[in-house]
């Protein structure tokens, strides 16, 4: 069993939700849409999702989320 990863241990609930939603292929759109937020609101919480695991992009955070680095 895989252990939470430091970066993964520091996102937010908000930040976990959108994270696994996009891990799952879902858009910036259609995640606003679930979460009653705005397009831009999810971006926001891309970057910092991105920042605190130190990638990239979200080929990147899925990658960690989908090896089972966040418990959920």
């Amino acid at each position: 069993m895989h252990s939470v990863t430091p970066g993964l241990a520091r996102l937010t609930e908000r930040e976990r939700e959108v994270l696994h939603r996009a891990a799952h292929g879902e858009t910036n759109a259609q995640i606003a849409a679930d979460l009653g937020v705005t397009v831009h609101a999810v971006k926001f919480h891309l970057s910092s999702i991105f920042r605190k695991l130190d990638v990239h992009n979200r080929t990147g955070a899925a990658a960690l989320y989908l090896a089972g680095g966040v418990a959920g």
